[in-house]
């Protein structure tokens, strides 16, 4: 649909940003919904980063969504911080308040629990052990998200044991870390097993991981998205477990955002699903 003047603006913020789902996904929301909207990538040079947010208000924009390499830095640069995207130590999505001053929040852990809930019995996982592979960005969103959901401990396993021991201290709580030598031992009565790496992607190298120990009351979910169906997917679908693919959460870490900008909380469909996949070429 055509926008007018008084068209609410919103963007994704990144370097580089011509990959990037988000339009696609906003922009479909925008015309199923019928709203006088837009949603454009900005490409922004991280030396430039801190005067394209600082403009935001000043062209209009109501939020945008902040991506690689942005997600940290954002987080100094924001007039508020929401507690989430304190804890987790990066902003994925920005509103602009009625006083033109910057809100930063975060939502890829909302993205992940609710993507959990439409598709498995997330109650399983209540108050109970859960395992992550990787110590990166993701990871910390989505340990937050397990804490406050009220998981059990969490196994975080990382190929670099360092990194994930640094996550555990910033992040605090019950969090146990594991060598990547004993991952599969690691599955044991775990309830949710992650991979956050990128191991498994389009592109790279498989991840090599026994899924014997693994409970096939567990949930296994990737959170990459090409392929849509990953080796350790197939792998534990093949055994019995109830899987997730890693489109689910970038298309609900988006409802939040869409919501506060357009002021609609858009639904995440199959035919949307499609939408985005087609685009993405999976």
């Amino acid at each position: 649909m055509s926008i007018s003047g008084k068209a609410r603006i919103a963007g994704i913020v990144g370097w580089p940003v011509d990959h990037s789902l988000s339009p696609c996904l906003h922009g479909y929301w925008l015309d199923h919904y019928q709203i006088d909207g837009s949603y454009i990538p900005l490409a922004v040079p991280p030396a430039d980063l801190r005067d394209a947010l600082s403009a935001l208000p000043k062209l209009g924009f109501v939020g945008a969504n902040i991506t690689v390499p942005h997600k940290e830095a954002a987080l100094d640069i924001v007039d508020r911080v929401d507690p989430d995207a304190g804890r987790i130590g990066a902003v994925n999505m920005i509103v602009v308040l009625e006083d033109g001053s910057l809100e930063g929040r975060n939502t890829d852990g909302y993205g992940f629990i609710e993507s959990l809930s439409f598709g498995t019995r997330l109650r399983v996982i209540k108050d109970k052990p859960v395992t992550i592979l990787g110590a990166g960005g993701a990871a910390r969103s989505i340990i937050v998200a397990l804490q406050d959901y009220a998981v059990g401990s969490i196994r975080l396993i990382n190929r670099t044991k360092e990194r994930a021991e640094r996550m555990s201290e910033e992040i605090g709580g019950d969090i146990d870390v594991v060598s990547w030598a004993q991952r599969a031992e690691a599955l044991a009565d775990s309830m949710l097993l992650v991979n956050t790496t990128t191991l498994g992607m389009s592109g790279q190298p498989s991840l090599e991981i026994e899924l014997n120990d693994l409970p096939l009351s567990a949930i296994v979910n990737d959170i990459v998205y090409s392929p849509l169906e990953t080796d350790l997917l197939a792998a534990a679908r093949k055994r019995g477990n109830p899987v997730t693919d890693g489109l689910g959460m970038l298309l609900h870490q988006a409802r939040p955002g869409f919501a506060a900008w357009f002021d609609r909380d858009p639904e995440v469909t199959e035919a949307l699903r499609a939408h985005v996949l087609k685009k993405a070429g999976v």
